[in-house]
């Protein structure tokens, strides 16, 4: 059987460059179009992982290679983490500076971003199966492509239900229900997922629920999903920082000690504020600034880098979902509060935005790298695996730098940018003001409680907050419904059939990801005609 231990295929061979050099190539062109076209990114890990399915079907021994689950395990990491990487990392964040009329920072932020990109990456493959993000975490869409791609291997009743599942994704997605929503709610943390779905409730109605609280009920106006989420976010801080200083027991297995965690927490921060010094000089904002001011800026933007990616991985990992766009505005409205100039603030949350999606996308495919090896039974295969999934992700990331770094005249050229960006630009042009700032202090303290109260494993107060900046009220029905149904399979079946209701809910991710690039893919290209 092919997830059998044993050798590790290498990605350095030219069986796997063959494969997966056209797919980071492909993926970073799908990344940078959806991204300027309709402002989001999806998850195409699933194309890489049927390509090398659709290879490995074919009556010829030079592809055999493409049989191995492993070798498509780095197909659809490779894949996945360059249209992140082109798309969010990268496109994203030098439109800041180009809508504001700075081209002459779009140079140094590429570099800065490129770089934290790098280090984001590599961060979450030092910290994967950690206290912080344990690999027996729900990280959904890593879940889902393991599935297919098991599912593809082994065929047979776990095949059936994994079809059963897609065709009810594909479904969904095609009445524009959010099944991936739905079908997060089977497999995460259900207390987590519950906040997440009465988040996006409140937010979703709150146009007319929440009058009496605010004007017209806009709650982003308020800034009180910002606000939520920066209380939250602080003490999901402190939480981390608590596991990372737990003493190192007996480490078994493929475990990474808290040791482990806090030298890469360190090290990643003194890059991060490496990039930040990087940035401000080869952008010259230095000349705008203070001695103190400039430190400020430094430490500042190292920090914010840092905590986007926390929240944005924490996200991830328990939800499927990200608010990444929601979080890197709030690192930006809390640097115009400490009074940067738009020129630094212009660069500081296009650093911010950097990091995060990389993080992100690389737990999601250590996870399904993860369950494909058995799920660490073999420590040193799954150690080896590991290492060959990072050498692809890297590779991908340099692909969609190569990528960006050729089309970004092109798009500015067109005036294409990721929507967000615009949203920023204004947000630095309009100001913050100390009333903002009461705001943000007045509704930390409920996120924060919320957080405290659910500790480090629910990340209730995260999840919750990441509702609320979300506009999307079906995908908080979806989810609570998930949930609801989940507790009643759980019952009806004694706990006996969570393995083919996890198949099953790893089928809905996949289908309704499946329809999304189609449906994302087939809009871009009728827009451009």
């Amino acid at each position: 059987m092919s997830m059998s231990t044993g050798r590790h295929p290498a990605f350095f061979s030219l069986s796997s460059l063959a494969l997966i050099t056209p797919l980071c190539v492909l993926g970073a062109i799908i990344g940078t179009e959806l991204i300027t076209t309709l402002g989001i990114t999806t998850n195409t890990a699933l194309i890489g992982a049927l390509a090398g399915m659709a290879l490995a079907r074919l009556p010829m021994a030079i592809f055999g290679h493409y049989k191995s689950v492993h070798m498509q395990n780095l197909a659809q990491s490779a894949i996945s983490a360059s249209t992140f990487g082109a798309g969010n990392a990268l496109l994203l964040p030098i439109g800041i500076p180009f809508v504001l009329g700075r081209m002459d920072l779009v140079g140094p932020l590429f570099l800065g971003v490129f770089l934290a990109m790098l280090v984001d990456g590599y961060m979450l493959y030092r910290m994967f199966d950690s206290e912080v993000f344990p690999a027996e975490g729900a990280w959904p869409p890593g879940v889902a492509a393991a599935e297919a791609i098991k599912a593809g291997d082994e065929g047979g009743r776990k095949g059936a239900v994994l079809l059963g599942g897609l065709g009810v994704g594909i479904i969904g997605s095609y009445l524009a229900i959010p099944m991936s929503a739905f079908g997060v709610a089977f497999i995460g943390n259900i207390w987590a997922l519950t906040m997440f779905g009465v988040g996006l409730l409140i937010r979703g109605y709150s146009g007319t629920t929440m009058g009496w609280l605010v004007d017209k009920g806009d709650l982003m106006k308020a800034y009180i999903p910002h606000g939520v989420m920066v209380g939250a976010g602080l003490v999901a801080l402190i939480q981390v920082v608590m596991l990372m200083m737990k003493q190192d027991g007996a480490t078994t297995g493929t475990r990474t000690p808290a040791a482990e965690v806090r030298r890469t927490i360190a090290g990643g921060t003194g890059a991060y504020m490496l990039i930040a010094v990087i940035i401000a000089v080869l952008g010259g904002i230095y000349t705008e600034m203070s001695i103190g001011m400039l430190i400020l800026f430094i430490v500042y933007a190292a920090f914010a880098a840092l905590i986007h990616e926390l929240i944005v991985g924490l996200a991830a990992m328990h939800a499927g979902w990200f608010p990444a766009f929601a979080v890197a505005l709030i690192t930006l409205v809390i640097g115009m509060l400490i009074g940067f100039p738009a020129p630094a603030l212009c660069l500081m949350v296009g650093f911010s935005a950097a990091t995060g999606p990389a993080f992100a996308d690389m737990g999601y495919d250590l996870k399904a790298g993860h369950m494909l090896r058995g799920y660490g039974t073999d420590p040193a295969f799954e150690r080896e695996g590991r290492k060959q999934q990072m050498y692809a992700a890297m590779f991908a990331f340099v692909v969609a730098g190569i990528v960006v770094l050729v089309s970004y005249q092109g798009y500015f050229a067109a005036n294409k940018v990721a929507p967000v960006d615009r949203v920023y630009v204004a947000t630095i042009k309009a100001g913050a003001s100390w009333e903002v700032a009461k705001q943000l202090m007045i509704w930390a303290i409920p996120g924060a409680i919320v957080q405290f109260l659910g500790g480090p494993k629910r990340q209730l107060g995260v999840l919750f907050a990441t509702g609320l900046l979300l506009l999307n009220p079906i995908a908080g029905w979806a989810v609570l419904v998930g949930v609801i149904l989940r507790i009643i399979w759980m019952r009806v079946t004694d706990g006996k059939k969570q393995s083919e209701m996890e198949v099953f809910a790893a089928g809905v991710i996949a289908g309704d990801a499946l329809y999304s690039f189609y449906d994302t893919m087939s809009r871009t290209f009728m827009a451009k005609k």
